[in-house]
């Protein structure tokens, strides 16, 4: 799985960070804030694949742009980045190694904090 930084989605979280767009919950909040199958499919019924990409900051290149598969480490609800699905992707991150995505995510959190 070759699994790498979606530098357009950093881009976009931190802007919508700076702009004030983001939901500074609690780490265990992410299960009942992270967007369920049908809310991806109702974005994805909207808007572009392009417009999905920008909520994920990490591609697989093993699977195709136009699928699901393609998109890992989700960090908001397609409205506002989420504090806690940072902090579950940098975790999630950093146990499979891949330190870009981590780093990338601890930056995030530490704009959130700031």
């Amino acid at each position: 799985m070759t699994v790498k930084l979606n530098q357009p989605a950093f881009r976009q979280a931190k802007k919508l960070i700076a702009d004030g767009k983001v939901e500074r919950d609690e780490r265990d909040d992410w299960s009942e804030h992270a967007p369920s199958a049908d809310d991806e499919n109702t974005f994805l019924d909207k808007h572009s694949w392009t417009d999905y990409s920008h909520w994920y900051l990490g591609v697989d290149d093993d699977h195709p742009r136009d699928t699901k598969g393609h998109y890992k480490f989700p960090i908001g609800d397609f409205t506002k980045v989420h504090r806690c699905g940072v902090i579950s992707a940098e975790s999630r991150a950093g146990q499979n190694d891949y330190d870009d995505i981590r780093d990338a995510l601890k930056k995030l959190l530490e704009k959130i904090d700031s």
